[in-house]
């Protein structure tokens, strides 16, 4: 038990030195051989352990001086921990480290920790390709498109997700559901893809039209700023010509055919939609964009909503909160009002109480209750607009991208939210009161279905404009917060309701590192389309 004990670097137990006394008194006893022999066992193995610990034959070697010192297990598990941008540098200290540097056991738990890939690398490995291969040719050059875009698509813009896809990296253009139906989930499409599968050096496809997979090209033209290239573009045709592309279009983009739209406006603008964005061939220059920053005194979660917008269909906006204001900046546009501006602007201080049903079903009620806030915001000085610098007030002129213009009132942009942004305000876990709510009668609504209870309503404005964005005007509205999810806009002069509902999506990689960068952000986006 002694030789036991002493093995396993505890020492003698106090039952084993009790018997050891006891059986010091019997001379007669067999037993003290056994215990020289088993102090000279210990002493073996002491010496060995230490030996083998310290590098040395013996006691008196030396601990490890510096990390070239170290065991190679150990220095793996180091170098594990480090982030891949790092371990080039590491390659260059000395032959050992960079012959360290080749196990595969590194690069897979960088790919693991810095790109959420997981079952996909067995797979891989299985194909013959290596993690450290899939680090350093595919994910580490590529690192820097990854996240949130908005493509130049002159007044429609968009929203782009580059994300590290199965065994690809892949950039899924975001499509809002069919128009009306704003609570349907968001449709994706691929636009282009790059990986390893054929050949030791990454491959760039370019996945628009409908005849698969074909030749493409990236290019940084700066920092926060890419390209996108096909070169076969005869990928993008179809073998009925023009119309039969045109239908296609059609279908995805509407999920509706044009003898079913009856309205001419709306036709007029689909069709002049089409003819814009199909001359790009996907030859496409994308900038960064940031989900904003949540803080606990925001009225809800920041983020992006998908909402009704007129004849123009669904549309996305981002709603952010900027002390007392909360602001929806456009990221896909239309004619009237193009994306990148900021086209609601709500003022926090000023909320405004709801009557009773039946008053609230009078226009002229509602009307009465938000032009008193209006007249009383536009005489005071020191309010909005004075307040505001010039260009984030140049952003609040667009507001609602209404289409005066046309025959059919244009509804208002919806605020933004995403389900990857920080938590939300902290309040009491008890419910919040509701009221009532109902739309006035003659305001017209995309859905016919929408919440009948709301929890705080609030003034604000938002712009209509004409074709080409000639003569905005920002135009009083009310903003209406149904719950968590969901809220709307009330365009008194259009007579128009808007609803909004939040994109329940995950978007990684899509963070503002600071309140700073995302109203930079802001004030780029809205020269991008001005």
């Amino acid at each position: 038990m002694a030789v036991c004990a002493r093995l396993c670097g505890v020492g003698q137990s106090r039952r084993c030195r009790r018997r050891q006394r006891n059986e010091q008194q019997d001379q007669g006893s067999d037993s003290d051989m056994d215990e020289e022999e088993g102090e000279r066992i210990v002493g073996q193995t002491q010496r060995r352990a230490d030996a083998g610990c310290s590098g040395g034959p013996d006691s008196n070697s030396r601990p490890p001086q510096s990390l070239t010192e170290l065991p190679p297990e150990l220095l793996v598990e180091i170098f594990s921990l480090l982030p891949g941008t790092v371990l080039p540098n590491v390659a260059l200290v000395c032959k050992k480290f960079r012959q360290i540097l080749n196990t595969e056991t590194i690069w897979r738990k960088r790919c693991m920790e810095e790109f959420g890939m997981n079952e996909d690398l067995r797979k891989m490995e299985a194909g013959g390709v290596c993690s450290q291969d899939l680090y350093v040719k595919l994910l580490h050059p590529y690192r820097h498109i990854l996240g949130l875009w908005q493509p130049d698509i002159g007044p429609y813009g968009g929203l782009l997700n580059v994300v590290v896809d199965g065994l690809f990296i892949i950039g899924w253009m975001y499509l809002p559901p069919h128009d009306p139906r704003v609570e349907d989930p968001m449709r994706r499409r691929p636009l282009f893809r790059i990986h390893l599968l054929e050949s030791k050096k990454a491959t760039v496809e370019c996945m628009y039209g409908h005849k698969g997979p074909h030749k493409g090209d990236i290019q940084t033209v700066k920092k926060d700023e890419f390209s996108t290239k096909c070169n076969q573009t005869d990928h993008h045709r179809m073998p009925g010509g023009r119309q039969e592309e045109f239908r296609t279009w059609l279908e995805e983009e509407w999920g509706r055919t044009l003898e079913e739209i009856f309205h001419e406006h709306m036709q007029e603008l689909i069709l002049m939609k089409f003819i814009y964005t199909s001359q790009y061939d996907n030859c496409l220059t994308y900038r960064r964009i940031y989900l904003p920053p949540a803080r606990p005194s925001d009225l809800l979660q920041p983020g992006l909503f998908k909402g009704t917008y007129g004849s123009h269909g669904l549309e996305i906006v981002m709603l952010s909160f900027h002390g007392s204001s909360a602001r929806a900046t456009k990221l896909t546009g239309d004619p009237n009002v193009p994306a990148g501006q900021l086209t609601l602007d709500i003022d926090l201080r000023r909320p405004v109480v709801l009557p009773d049903l039946e008053q609230q079903r009078n226009i002229e009620e509602l009307s009465r209750l938000v032009l008193r806030i209006h007249e009383e915001v536009q005489g005071d000085a020191g309010q909005h607009d004075s307040v505001a610098p010039p260009t984030v007030k140049s952003a609040e002129e667009e507001g609602a991208c209404g289409g005066t213009s046309g025959p059919e009132p244009e509804e208002g942009d919806h605020g933004a939210c995403s389900d990857s942004c920080q938590p939300g305000p902290s309040r009491s876990s008890s419910p919040p009161e509701t009221q009532p709510f109902v739309l006035p009668l003659g305001v017209m609504a995309r859905n016919e279905v929408y919440p009948r209870t709301c929890r705080k309503c609030f003034y604000g404005t938002g712009l209509i404009a004409g074709h080409g964005f000639t003569s905005p005007e920002r135009t009083p509205g009310l903003f209406v917060l149904f719950d968590e999810d969901r809220f709307g806009f009330i365009w008194l002069e259009l007579k128009s309701f808007s609803l909004y509902s939040r994109l329940t999506d995950h978007l990684p990689h899509a963070h503002a590192p600071n309140m700073e960068r995302f109203e930079a952000m802001l004030r780029n986006m809205q020269s991008w389309t001005s």
